[in-house]
């Protein structure tokens, strides 16, 4: 129905889009403001156990946008980055460019002491963006 190249200009377009809403709700959205010592989690899986551990502590707003936010917000990522392609994207190369992209949006919460450096952010964020490519992988299988 629509030729390669099409379909790689659009999925560019919004991916540029999306990434720049992105960048405005980790830097700017949510009333964020710079804190004035750093923060950081470098131990996996602690910050999640923490949220469901505790569950019954945080308002289910706060529990929502950590836990489900932080994987449905990257699903389109998961779809847009192996469509920008001009070639078909394997699996290994999509999680390289990922991790690469998310990890830096991270390091750099990190230094402007917005928002914090937080593996939990980075498994979460990554399953969310492998549900996406899941999800196009699968439609692209069905046809």
């Amino acid at each position: 129905m629509f030729n390669r190249n099409y379909i790689v200009l659009i999925s560019r377009g919004l991916l540029l889009t999306y990434f720049i809403i992105l960048v405005y709700w980790m830097f700017l959205g949510f009333s964020r403001s710079q804190a004035d010592e750093y923060s950081y989690n470098l131990i996996p899986f602690s910050t999640i156990k923490n949220y469901f551990q505790y569950f019954s502590h945080y308002p289910l707003l706060t529990w929502s946008i950590n836990i489900i936010g932080n994987v449905t917000v990257f699903v389109p990522f998961g779809i847009l980055i192996p469509l920008s392609s001009k070639r078909n994207m394997k699996l290994v190369t999509f999680i390289f460019v990922f991790l690469l992209g998310i990890t830096t949006l991270e390091i750099m919460q990190f230094i402007t002491r917005v928002g914090s450096f937080d593996v939990d952010d980075i498994i979460l964020n990554t399953t969310g963006a492998l549900i996406g490519f899941i999800l196009l992988k699968g439609f692209y299988k069905g046809k």
